[in-house]
């Protein structure tokens, strides 16, 4: 599976359209994308871009189903159900990457003074972004100079010029803590920005698996075969051999640049409107990329689009995955919605065995590695309700959630600086939170009686349903 393989899949099931008229990478791509995506349309392949012979793809993760085929799932399958698979996926054993000598990522190769950002149609998504984003389904390779351990990470990337794009690394990431090894040491961190490959890679960083060396290896270990990586030529970072494009460099810890201000998924823009916010920045060295190169694009806005259907799965995902680790019990699905920017609002659904056992579930949500960053409001639900089930969560929260009793308020939390909720004057990464126990307590001796069908009627009317003539 490469980029090239999910498009076809796509079109092979219905849920792809080729655009041919000609558009311009400037606001229309973007433009055309969000109103598909907003309309649960198909993904798009823009093979005409204006100035370029080379097409743009989006709304790679625009609906469930399309998430499904990345995973190589049953599109029938629900979010829930879909983490439930990766996280069994995830439990296997692992298939480390294969290194290869040559790949499709070596037809092309640009050096030095012949770099031109410029010549891969980077779309300008919104007028008062900063400038065009090469960078909005990329990941970034990285080498922690201590442990040698890779690192691949997600991170948005603007093109400054024609040899840079800025790379919005954020304080407390991995790749921060690794940038920082680089900068005490007084030398500049090697990075490649790479678009295509497997499409998983984009969700690699999330999944655990036990053994894994770096995200290739976890890519593989889900995917069932190894991924074949080649080493770039001037930095020896591994790269997808059937990667689209990469751009490879270095960052110069020490030598930050203007980089934004870009609409962020969740709808708005950040302080960057208003005052620059510095970042670092990848001089591009060297450019490799395959005949008539796919630039992945990721559209942003308000939700719900495919960035906030491809983070809701992610952090899914890892907080469903924290939970087990933590040996918190009873967990029997997590759902983060879409809706709240793929980040913001999470359900968990439990069955209770103790006391107090809902009131573990939202603290260890809270103390979770990937709740305690960003999660505003948590749910907690019975476990006759799916996370993901949001007509019965709303009934749960209209006639199980008692506000006094079941309300808990977290002042201080760590947060993402890109919540707009966080004013220009306030401490950007640190927010308050709300747990909401929306169960009945465990520990009532007399429960609400729920209205409930009769099963063998039940039975009986669904053995007949075709008789009734309701189809």
């Amino acid at each position: 599976m490469d980029l090239r393989g999910y498009i076809s899949l796509c079109e092979q099931t219905g849920n792809l359209k080729r655009v041919k008229a000609e558009v311009d990478w400037e606001l229309e791509i973007s433009h055309i994308a969000k109103i598909v995506e907003e309309k649960s349309g198909p993904a798009l392949l823009f093979e005409n871009v204006k100035g370029y012979d080379s097409p743009v793809f989006t709304g790679a993760f625009g609906t469930t189903q399309r998430l499904a085929t990345v995973l190589g799932k049953d599109p029938k399958l629900s979010m829930v159900e879909l983490t439930r698979e990766w996280l069994n996926l995830s439990a296997k054993g692992v298939i480390p990457a294969k290194e290869v000598k040559d790949g499709p990522i070596f037809e092309n190769i640009v050096d030095s003074d012949k770099v031109n950002v410029f010549s891969f149609p980077s779309p300008k998504y919104y007028e008062l972004d900063g400038g065009r984003y090469f960078g909005t389904a990329v990941f970034m390779v990285i080498q922690d100079p201590d442990t040698g351990d890779i690192n691949l990470g997600t991170y948005r990337m603007g093109v400054l010029d024609d040899k840079t794009v800025g790379v919005q690394i954020l304080k407390g990431k991995k790749a921060d803590r690794i940038m920082k090894k680089y900068a005490k040491a007084g030398k500049k961190m090697p990075a490649c920005a790479i678009i295509g490959g497997d499409p998983l890679h984009i969700f690699a960083s999330t999944a655990t698996v036990v053994g894994a060396k770096s995200a290739y290896d976890v890519v593989g270990s889900l995917r069932g075969e190894p991924v074949e990586i080649v080493k770039a030529q001037l930095t020896g970072l591994p790269i997808p051999a059937g990667a689209e494009i990469v751009l490879e460099g270095e960052i110069d810890p020490s030598q930050l640049r203007n980089e934004g201000p870009f609409g962020e998924y969740t709808g708005y823009y950040t302080e960057e409107l208003i005052k620059p916010i510095p970042k670092p920045a990848l001089d591009v060295k060297r450019v490799y990329y395959r005949k008539k190169p796919i630039l992945w694009g990721i559209s942003v806005g308000r939700p719900v689009g495919d960035m906030h259907i491809l983070y809701a799965f992610t952090r899914n995902a890892s907080l469903w995955s924290d939970l087990t680790k933590m040996q918190i019990p009873g967990i029997k699905s997590v759902y983060t919605l879409p809706e709240g920017s793929g980040r913001f609002i999470t359900v968990v659904s439990v069955q209770q065995m103790y006391p107090g056992h809902s009131d573990q579930v939202g603290a260890a949500v809270v103390a979770s590695n990937t709740g305690t960053y960003g999660d505003k409001i948590i749910i907690i639900v019975d476990d006759d309700i799916e996370a993901d089930d949001l007509p019965r969560v709303w009934w749960a929260l209209g006639t199980r959630y008692n506000v006094a009793r079941g309300t808990q308020i977290i002042n201080k939390g760590r947060s993402t600086p890109l919540d707009p909720s966080i004013g220009v004057d306030e401490n950007k990464f640190i927010m308050s939170r709300i747990i909401l126990d929306a169960t009945i307590p465990f520990d009532w001796k007399i429960k609400p009686t729920e209205i409930k069908p009769t099963e063998s009627v039940q039975a009986k009317v669904k053995a007949r349903w075709q008789e009734y003539g309701l189809d």
